[in-house]
């Protein structure tokens, strides 16, 4: 097993990345450091079922890597995890990690064609799925003659075996394969909002990056936290919430596997004392407008982190107004695994995404792929050692996002006077009015800012001319106090606050807007309801 590891972050080793050994396995690192620590019988993980130690997920870790090999799978291959939160997922990521297997982790709210052709372009020889999950994969598999074995957690199906017996049926072989720090490690697809997902490919070291960068110095977890994330662990802002930060730590993270509403996040937050808490903008929103909220002398928060979209600057004052905590708003990507740009406990500007997490390197550049000048818009590129290797199978791609040393991004930033970067757009969500870019979060921050509006989404829309326009589309805290009067007090509120050729020049109400699982806003399929040009 590899060595225990220290969470500081020490000089670099010839041949490998900072801090970190050529001979290199996350998995044998990350519960080899908390066994030495004598946290063996330590809370590691709380989910639906119950609660586990950290000795008994290192058991339950060498279990499965134990059934791999017995299973025939070897180094390098494939294995298709598609499982709700609860602790088969890091018995899995970890037991194939540690195994030299490579997980492949997916959203578990995708279609019968998206897992298709994730399990066609991935190759994968085995599928872990949750029993819930396991009726989008009957259909497809005589589609993927690649998966020879199908292990189902949480319930029964026939033809299949069952995870929790391919567990304990299995001896707990203390063998970790000899990877290296740059070795492939896991994959996650990317939720792109055009074409097919792309298979983005990390290496050992990237989750123990993410943790040396960011979770440590940034958000100071101890073995004392409690972590809860909103976001699932499919999801590379999830995934370090956790797993990677809270067991670098020796933490105690709290799982769920049903959809996190502001009810159940309640319930949830009733139950176990969370100091360290992980959201996103609609969350945030939507919490603080839901009667379920508790009080503030009912939580305990310590630490609380937005990602995934800006976080609107109304909702960051209104959460510390009445939780006496701040909101860290930064921002990461499936491509650098999790954020580097960020605010810091002791140093919160909303509106912007604050300054690069030290060991990360940004710069904007224009359309002519040159640097822009100090408060202009460019598109945002990072340079750091968590970096994905490339997209599988995807040569074109790879090359457009990983050039050389920097990954594009895709979001628009400009950074103000005093270093701090505001957020813009995406390259695709931004608008041109009368020869102008219109930031659409811009506009989107100016409606939250008026005392009716939950959320909002602007998106391009065409008006009689053919020209380039704002349109808004708002959910009310109040559904019933839509109408015409209220759109024009809005377009008023935001010609008030903005320049006025940004105001929104149509208002649409809706109950509710298009979101990814994570409640990201999914602009693009609000624009496609847009007339042709």
């Amino acid at each position: 097993m590899a060595q225990a590891a220290s969470r500081s972050v020490p000089e670099s080793r010839a041949g490998a990345e900072p801090g970190i050994p050529r001979n290199y396995n996350f998995a044998a690192d990350i519960l080899s450091r908390n066994l030495a620590a004598g946290r063996a019988n330590k809370t590691a993980i709380i989910d639906s079922r119950g609660s586990w130690s950290y000795g008994q997920l290192a058991d339950r870790v060498a279990r499965f890597g134990a059934a791999l090999r017995q299973r025939g799978m070897r180094r390098e291959e494939r294995l298709f995890l598609c499982m709700l939160d609860t602790i088969d997922w890091p018995t899995a990521f970890l037991g194939a990690i540690k195994a030299g297997i490579v997980p492949v982790a997916v959203n578990t709210l995708l279609t019968e064609d998206d897992y298709r052709f994730m399990l066609t372009d991935s190759r994968a020889r085995m599928l872990v799925v949750s029993a819930a999950l396991w009726p989008k994969f009957q259909n497809i598999l005589r589609d993927c003659p690649d998966v020879e074995t199908v292990i189902v957690a949480g319930g029964g199906a026939a033809g299949c075996e069952s995870f929790e017996d391919v567990v304990t049926g299995a001896a707990p072989e203390d063998v970790t394969a000899p990877t290296t720090c740059d070795d492939m490690c896991f994959w996650l697809y990317s939720s792109g909002s055009t074409g097919k997902p792309k298979g983005t490919v990390h290496a050992q070291a990237s989750l123990r990056l993410t943790d040396d960068l960011y979770g440590a110095p940034i958000l100071g977890i101890t073995e004392k936290d409690v972590c809860y994330s909103v976001a699932k662990l499919f999801f590379a802002y999830g995934l370090g919430n956790a797993l990677t930060f809270p067991m670098s730590a020796g933490a105690t993270t709290v799982l769920m596997d049903e959809r996190p509403t502001p009810e159940s996040v309640a319930a949830l937050l009733g139950k176990h004392p969370v100091t360290v808490f992980y959201g996103v903008p609609t969350f945030y929103a939507a919490f603080l407008a839901s009667s379920a909220a508790p009080a503030a002398n009912e939580v305990k928060f310590r630490r609380c982190v937005s990602a995934g979209e800006a976080l609107p600057p109304e909702v960051g004052r209104r959460f510390r107004e009445k939780y006496q905590c701040d909101i860290l708003d930064g921002i990461g990507s499936t491509e650098m695994l999790h954020i580097f740009l960020s605010n810091r406990p002791d140093d919160v500007k909303y509106g912007t995404t604050g300054k690069p997490v030290p060991g990360y390197e940004l710069k904007l550049i224009g359309d002519d792929g040159q640097p822009v000048k100090q408060g202009e818009m460019g598109e945002l590129l990072i340079r750091g050692a968590s970096s994905a290797i490339m997209y599988w199978n995807n040569r074109e791609q790879s090359r457009r996002t990983f050039m050389g040393e920097w990954t594009r991004s895709g979001d628009k930033y400009l950074q103000d006077e005093q270093g701090y970067y505001v957020y813009c757009g995406r390259n695709d969500d931004m608008l041109k009015v009368s020869g102008l870019y219109v930031s659409p979060f811009e506009v989107e921050g100016a409606l939250q800012t008026h005392p009716d509006v939950l959320e909002c989404a602007v998106v391009a829309w065409l008006d009689g001319d053919g020209l380039i326009k704002p349109k808004a589309f708002v959910v009310l805290k109040s559904p019933e106090a839509a109408g015409d009067d209220l759109a024009r007090r809005l377009q008023e509120h935001v010609k008030a606050k903005l320049a006025p050729f940004k105001y929104p020049r149509w208002i649409e109400f809706r109950a509710e807007l298009p979101k990814t699982a994570t409640g990201k806003i999914q602009r693009f399929k609000l624009r496609a309801e847009a007339p042709a040009s």
